[in-house]
């Protein structure tokens, strides 16, 4: 099954449950992919978004949440920091296991040799094999010093 219609099912089923937390977030979720595939359309594209495209837009909301639940517990806002940690639990289910900071390790490793990376200068092909793979599996904030500290040592 596919992202889309994942969603579109939990979506359903949230209703049949009356979960109106999940509901609320699950409803943002629609509206993000419908957003993206009116501007996909709108770009020539006829199909929607892809699952790739998805998976994107939920990393991109998870990270929103959570920079917005630690500015709210540092406001002393508990109630709204609480509820943007329940979104991004819903969130998660759509997203792929993350990768451990082992695995992290290696993939960057198994990158480097992959592209031949030598330099510095090669971080964007490193960083560009590593996104092609691994999207929504790695924080890619993370793993980019991590490439630049492999590329420096070699």
């Amino acid at each position: 099954m596919d992202m889309r219609s994942r969603v579109v099912a939990e979506l359903k089923q949230a209703m049949k449950d009356k979960a109106a937390a999940r509901l609320s977030t699950l409803r943002l979720i629609n509206a993000a992919i419908k957003d993206k595939d009116i501007d996909a359309r709108a770009a020539g594209a006829e199909d929607g978004v892809a699952d790739a495209d998805i998976l994107a837009i939920l990393t991109k909301m998870s990270k929103q949440r959570a920079d917005s639940a630690r500015v709210y517990e540092e406001g002393g806002r508990l109630d709204l920091a609480e509820r943007e940690l329940e979104e991004i639990v819903v969130i998660a289910e759509f997203l792929p296991k993350q990768l451990s900071e082992d695995e992290a390790t290696a993939a960057v490793d198994a990158a480097v040799a992959e592209t031949g990376a030598d330099s510095i200068r090669d971080m964007g092909k490193v960083m560009g094999a590593l996104k092609a793979k691994y999207t929504g599996q790695m924080d890619f904030g993370a793993v980019g010093p991590m490439v630049k500290d492999r590329l420096c040592a070699s």
